[in-house]
């Protein structure tokens, strides 16, 4: 990898795209320490060193880490690419629903930038609606319970400021999503991914630093270390499993159209283990957010109330870590089978005169690719509710709580962006490598 790096920069078209992207991610560091106006930046900083204490950020930790930490302070970008990464599930989910939509996907790059259109107005719809609700929350001082200053946050509550703070989020999160697209035209990779792997390793040092001081053992460094040896494990399973695939051989048959031959090749179809990524993780996240989110709100004590806060607020909590695990496999089996459809490739590979060796071809074939899917499925969300669960196991191991860095959705979006965007500068140094004859 660093090799990789090394030969790119000694590319003049490549080291330039690195610069750009090195730019734009700086850029957008310093949007995330920007507090918006009718803030007060005192108090939001006296409640972010109480929570950091307690070690938990309660129902927001997972925007928090997406904002990379801009979510707690109420900055410009406070939302972050969450807004974004909402609206391109919520299209690709909606793309299997809605007729239009799915022609527009099969029309080649028109449909896709005409869907990508359709991404970015509905990113702002959910960035007034997103920035409608924080800002509610931090009025009403539910954003950091605990904090004594929590609800003088926003000390003036009137109509203007309000619409204000939302208009400056909503503005904040059209221009990270200007800049995540700034760096996939004309720097490495995709851009709302690079934002991603940025925003959650600019956590990781505070959360290892969290963890050493909130230690006893020789000062905190002993847990500290156990933490970065659990954490190269980690990340060597996540590569481990995230490369592995199940590769379905397919033979083209020869044909003769005029004088030419066509054909006579053979290939294969990669099935990866998890071949869902980190959606299942994040609806699972988000749909034990909601009622945890209603219970908050809602007023006055309750039967129903008093077992959601003790029982699906807790990541501790049996209840609550059995609900999580088993959320995140039954989003696993969901997202493939909308994202893969296996008549539709059978029908493909019929039309081209492609057969699986063994296999029939049609109805057959579809029949065989569901039943392997299904199999290679099962281990990899298996491997996704594990690695989910990890920040919780280190809730009593390290006494760590939420700061556990190596886990969860963190963990995943890390290595793979990491492991994509690698592969892409491969890519571009070999189209950029000509051997002559001699060396």
């Amino acid at each position: 990898m660093l090799t990789a790096f090394a030969r790119a920069f000694k590319t003049p078209d490549l080291r330039k795209k690195l610069l750009f992207t090195l730019g734009i991610i700086v850029v957008y560091r310093v949007g995330t320490h920007i507090p918006i106006p009718g803030v007060d930046y005192q108090n939001v900083q006296t409640c972010i060193d109480a929570v950091s204490k307690n070690g938990s950020q309660g129902l927001f930790g997972l925007v928090n880490m997406f904002s990379g930490g801009a979510l707690l302070q109420i900055t410009i970008f406070a939302l972050g690419i969450m807004p974004y990464i909402t609206a391109s599930i919520i299209l690709q989910l909606l793309t299997v629903v809605i007729p239009r939509l799915e022609a527009l996907k099969k029309e080649g790059q028109a449909g896709t930038a005409k869907i990508t259109q359709y991404t970015r107005y509905l990113t702002v719809a959910l960035a007034i609606l997103q920035g409608t609700g924080l800002v509610a929350t931090a009025r009403s001082g539910a954003l950091f319970s605990g904090c004594t200053v929590a609800s003088e946050i926003v000390p003036d509550q009137s109509i203007f400021v309000t619409i204000t703070m939302v208009v400056t989020m909503t503005a904040g999160t059209a221009v990270v999503m200007w800049l995540g697209e700034l760096i996939t035209d004309r720097g490495i990779g995709n851009g709302m991914s690079i934002l991603m792997f940025i925003s959650i390793a600019a956590t990781f040092p505070s959360a290892l630093w969290a963890i050493k001081t909130q230690g006893d053992l020789a000062d905190g460094w002993i847990e500290f270390g156990t933490v970065i040896a659990v954490g190269l494990v980690m990340v060597a399973l996540v590569v481990f499993v995230e490369q592995a695939q199940r590769r379905i051989p397919v033979q083209y048959a020869k044909r003769m159209i005029g004088r030419r031959s066509y054909g006579g090749t053979s290939t294969y179809i990669p099935l990866k283990v998890n071949q869902a990524g980190i959606i299942p993780v994040i609806f699972a996240s988000s749909l034990l957010y909601i009622p945890a989110l209603i219970a908050q709100f809602s007023g006055g004590t309750s039967a129903w109330k008093t077992w959601i806060e003790q029982n699906l607020t807790k990541g501790d909590h049996p209840v609550y870590i059995v609900t999580y695990f088993l959320l995140i496999v039954f989003f696993a089996f969901f997202y493939v089978a909308i994202s893969f459809n296996p008549e539709e490739v059978a029908d493909n590979m019929k039309k081209y005169g492609g057969f699986i060796p063994g296999i029939r071809a049609g109805r057959p074939t579809a029949e065989y690719l569901s039943y392997v899917l299904n199999r290679i499925t099962w281990p990899g969300s298996l491997y996704l509710g594990l690695i989910a669960l990890v920040p919780t196991m280190a809730l009593v191991g390290f006494n760590a709580n939420q700061n556990f860095p190596f886990g969860g959705t963190s963990i995943l979006i890390i290595v793979g962006v990491g492991l994509e965007t690698v592969k892409q500068i491969e890519s571009q140094l070999q189209q950029r490598n000509y051997e002559g004859f001699l060396r």
